[in-house]
C-alpha cells in the first residue's frame, strides 16, 4: 500500500470516528442543558454535520442516516421521516436535472456557448468576457459542475490556439483568468434561477415547508438575475483589470477556431430545434405562471412544470433511430444523490425545529449580533461564504436555513431577508479549490495557483459580501413588497 493510500483510508477511518466521538459527547455531556428528545436531535446532527463536513462518507449516504436513527432513538416515526424525502422540491430539481441533461445530450449548450464567445470577440480580454457570459447563462439550467465541465476543455483549447508567440506574463494571467472565469461564472450563474445550483432549491423548499409561502420560478429570477449578472462583471473587471491584466489583441487564430467549432457543429439540427422548444416552452410556462393561474383554469406551481417539461423530453421523438429527446438510460448521469440529500436536510431541520433548537441558537446569535438588520446580513454573509469554502453549500444550506429563520424571528425581522442573503453567500466561495466543484475542476488544469484563486477569491468573496448585503437590505424588501 502506497503512503498516500494509507493516509487516506486511515484518515477516513479518523473523519468517521471524529463524527461518532463528538456525536456521543454531545449527547453525554449535554453541554447546552437540552431536554432528553433535544440531546437526541442535538447528537444525530453533529453526527451528520461532522461527516458532510469531513466527508466521511458521501453526502447522499450521510443524507439517509434519519430514516435510521431518528425512529431508532424515538425522534420521530418512519413515516415523518421519510416525508421530506419526497417533498414536492424535490421534483422541481429533477425536472431541472432532466432538462439539463438534455440540453447536454445534444450538444445545445457547446453551440450556446461558442457563439456567445465568437459575437462578444477574440481579443484576450473578449474571449475572458464571452466566456464568462456564456458559463453563466449555461449554469442558470444545469449545475455548475456540469457547465464547468463543459467549457474546460473548450478553454483549454483556447489557451493552446493562442500560446505560441505570445508573452509569458500575459499568456499566464490569460490563462489564469479563463480558468477562473468559468469556475467562479458557473458558481455566480447558478444563483440566478431557483434551479441553477442545489442551494435555492434547498432553501425554496425550506419556505415552503415552514411558512407555506411560495417564491415562484419567476420571482427568483427578477429579484437574483441582477445581481448573478453584476457579479459576473464584477469578476470581468477584477480580474482583466485589477489582478490579472493581459494584453492579447485579437488574432486570425481564435477567430478561426471558434468559427470552426461553429461550422463542426453544423446548422442547428432538428432534434437541437425540439430540445430548444421544449426548453423555451418550460422557461415561459415558469415565467407567466401566475399569468395563468389568475384564469382560473387550471392550478399550476414550478414542481408540475419542471415535472411536464421532463415528461416531454421523453415523449418528443428525435428524429434519429426512433429515439426520444431522452431515453431513461440517460438519467443514469444524473445527480439523483443530490435529491436524497434534499431529503436527509429538510428532515434533519425539522427535527432540529420541532426540538427547540433553532429557536435557542437564533436567540443566541441574534443575542450577541444585536437586532439591527445591516448587522445581522453583514455578519451571516460574511460567515456564511468563508464558511462555504470549506464545507459543501447545499449542505451548508439545509443546515443554516431554520438557524438564520429563528435569528430573524426573534429579532423581529423577516427571515426572508436574512435567509436569500445567506442563501446567495453559499454560492459564492472563491477562494479555495474545495470550496465549490467548479473550482476544484479549474485548480487541477495546473494554471491556476493556490495563492492566484486565494487572492482572486479574497478579492470576490469581499465583492459578494458588499454586493449581497446592499441587495438583501436596500432593494429585496422593496422588490418583494416585504418589511
Amino acid at each position: 500500500m502506497s503512503s498516500e493510500s494509507f493516509i487516506s483510508k486511515n484518515g477516513h477511518y479518523l473523519a468517521i470516528s471524529a463524527g461518532l466521538a463528538l456525536s456521543i459527547l454531545m449527547w453525554v455531556l449535554n453541554p447546552f442543558h437540552l431536554d432528553e428528545n433535544a440531546r437526541r436531535v442535538i447528537a444525530a446532527a453533529t453526527l451528520m454535520i461532522t461527516w458532510w463536513i469531513t466527508e466521511a462518507l458521501p453526502m447522499p449516504v450521510v443524507a439517509l442516516l434519519p430514516i435510521v436513527l431518528f425512529p431508532l432513538f424515538g425522534i420521530s416515526t418512519i413515516k415523518e421521516t421519510t416525508a421530506p424525502y419526497a417533498n414536492e422540491v424535490v421534483f422541481l430539481f429533477m425536472g431541472g436535472f432532466m432538462i439539463g441533461l438534455a440540453i447536454e445530450k445534444w450538444n445545445l449548450h457547446k453551440r450556446i456557448a461558442l457563439s456567445i464567445v465568437n459575437y462578444t470577440g477574440t481579443s484576450g480580454n473578449r474571449i475572458i468576457l464571452g466566456f464568462i457570459l456564456a458559463t453563466g447563462l449555461i449554469s442558470m439550467w444545469i449545475s455548475n459542475t456540469a457547465t464547468t465541465m463543459m467549457m474546460f476543455p473548450i478553454a483549454i483549447s483556447v489557451i493552446n490556439v493562442i500560446g505560441d508567440g505570445k508573452d509569458g506574463t500575459s499568456m499566464r494571467n490569460f490563462s489564469l483568468c479563463l480558468m477562473l472565469a468559468i469556475a467562479y461564472a458557473s458558481n455566480f450563474g447558478g444563483i440566478a434561477t431557483i434551479i441553477g445550483t442545489p442551494p435555492n432549491v434547498a432553501y425554496i423548499s425550506y419556505i415552503s415547508k415552514k411558512f407555506n409561502y411560495e417564491i415562484s420560478f419567476f420571482d427568483w429570477a427578477v429579484l437574483c438575475l441582477p445581481i448573478a449578472l453584476i457579479l459576473m462583471f464584477s469578476l470581468y473587471f477584477v480580474s482583466v483589470k485589477m489582478l490579472f491584466p493581459n494584453k492579447i489583441s485579437s488574432s486570425p487564430e481564435m477567430q478561426a477556431l471558434i468559427r470552426s467549432e461553429l461550422l463542426a457543429l453544423g446548422p442547428l439540427s432538428k432534434t437541437e430545434k425540439r430540445v430548444l422548444v421544449v426548453f423555451l416552452f418550460t422557461a415561459l410556462m415558469w415565467m407567466t405562471r401566475d399569468l395563468i393561474n389568475q384564469l382560473g383554469i387550471v392550478k399550476l406551481d414550478d414542481n408540475m412544470i419542471a415535472i411536464m417539461g421532463a415528461l416531454l423530453l421523453f415523449i418528443v421523438p428525435s428524429g434519429i433511430n426512433g429515439t426520444k429527446l431522452l431515453n431513461w438510460s440517460d438519467t443514469s448521469k444524473m445527480a439523483w444523490g443530490i435529491l436524497l440529500l434534499f431529503g436527509g436536510g429538510i428532515t434533519l431541520a425539522t427535527a432540529m425545529e420541532k426540538a427547540g433548537l433553532m429557536d435557542m441558537l437564533g436567540q443566541w446569535i441574534a443575542g450577541y449580533s444585536g437586532t439591527d438588520l445591516f448587522v445581522l446580513l453583514i455578519v451571516i454573509t460574511t460567515v456564511t461564504i468563508f464558511l462555504s469554502e470549506v464545507m459543501s453549500n447545499i449542505a451548508q444550506v439545509i443546515v443554516f436555513a431554520p438557524v438564520v429563520t429563528s435569528i430573524a424571528q426573534a429579532a423581529g425581522l423577516n427571515p426572508l431577508v436574512l435567509g436569500i442573503g445567506m442563501t446567495l453567500a453559499a454560492s459564492c466561495a472563491s477562494m479555495m479549490p474545495m470550496g465549490t466543484p467548479p473550482n476544484a475542476i479549474v485548480f487541477a488544469s495546473g494554471h491556476v495557483r493556490m495563492k492566484d484563486m486565494m487572492k482572486a477569491g479574497l478579492v470576490m468573496n469581499l465583492i459578494s459580501i458588499v454586493l449581497i448585503v446592499l441587495f438583501c437590505y436596500y432593494l429585496l424588501p422593496r422588490l418583494m413588497a416585504i418589511s
